[in-house]
């Protein structure tokens, strides 16, 4: 995670933390995105003074501020894409019905990077390595996204109202996507926004993070419902193991072959169902097998 490049704010500059973030490395200064910003006002100018210089049209755009930044540091779309064509990348509109943008929704764990902006507030979320990363400006650190998480992520952030919009094109190499590619990150803790270490009351909600929007109850229920189905199928496994041991029990017990001390008991016991004398004299006395053959011959001759 340290390897990872993350700009904390400072002032306006989340375009600056988000480009530099997205490329991860110091790339761009906020003298670099002025001179973009002045280069399309400029351009903007020329083609509004085609209609003629004393134009009410063209009059009202010159009293007009720039639409490209603003004193607190503030850069436009405009501005982002120009400055992303150096390295020719491309931006594409999320929810655009652009063929690129259709497939990045159905599996946007396959892309690079998105950009996202709500209430001038912009922030990065890269892929780096094989996994996903949260690099708003206004977090402590970098926040690690899993993938089964992040079109949720980006769901949500829709419905808060973000734009958001996919990078297309060859990121430059850099040390964290090398480094990742041969480790995985762990982040057991969350990064902080920085208003929460120094200001905890804040309750401006351009500056909280995304993701406290997703639904925790619902993620909770999820969870709790898989767990429910994980035990239930574990109780059906556990019953079946039981019933099969049981099963095998009694088939080795009905298969045991009496002992000889087993088929002469049972023996006297019938002997002594029988009310035989012999039976009641001897009781349960230990008689073997000869003794009782004798005895049988002395009866049979008495008879005679």
């Amino acid at each position: 995670m340290e390897a990872i490049f993350h700009e904390k704010q400072e002032g306006s500059l989340c375009a600056q933390h988000c480009l530099n973030a997205l490329l991860q490395g110091s790339y761009l200064t906020p003298i670099n995105l002025a001179d973009i910003a002045l280069r399309l006002d400029e351009s903007e100018r020329e083609h509004m003074a085609e209609a003629g210089v004393q134009s009410e049209d063209y009059m009202a755009f010159l009293r007009q501020p720039s639409s490209n930044m603003d004193d607190s540091g503030f850069f436009s779309i405009q501005v982002i894409s120009e400055a992303l064509k150096v390295w020719n990348l491309d931006l594409i509109p999320y929810s655009s019905q652009d063929p690129v943008a259709m497939t990045a929704r159905e599996n946007p764990v396959e892309q690079c990077a998105f950009i996202c902006n709500f209430k001038e507030h912009w922030l990065t979320i890269r892929k780096l390595g094989h996994q996903w990363f949260n690099l708003n400006s206004l977090l402590t650190g970098p926040e690690l996204i899993s993938d089964t998480f992040l079109a949720m992520f980006l769901a949500q952030l829709q419905q808060e109202g973000y734009s958001i919009f996919l990078i297309t094109g060859e990121l430059p190499n850099c040390e964290a996507d090398q480094l990742l590619k041969i480790t995985r990150a762990f982040q057991p803790i969350k990064p902080q926004l920085i208003s929460d270490t120094d200001n905890a009351g804040s309750s401006d909600n351009s500056g909280k993070n995304p993701t406290q929007f997703i639904d925790e109850d619902a993620l909770q229920r999820a969870l709790a419902e898989s767990r429910e189905m994980l035990e239930a199928e574990d109780a059906e496994l556990q019953r079946a193991v039981r019933l099969s041991m049981e099963g095998d029990a009694e088939e080795q017990t009905s298969d045991r072959v009496e002992t000889a001390e087993e088929i002469r008991q049972r023996r006297l016991a019938y002997l002594a169902s029988t009310d035989n004398p012999q039976a009641e004299d001897t009781g349960t006395q230990d008689m073997t097998d000869d003794a009782m053959l004798q005895e049988a011959l002395k009866m049979s001759m008495e008879s005679a």
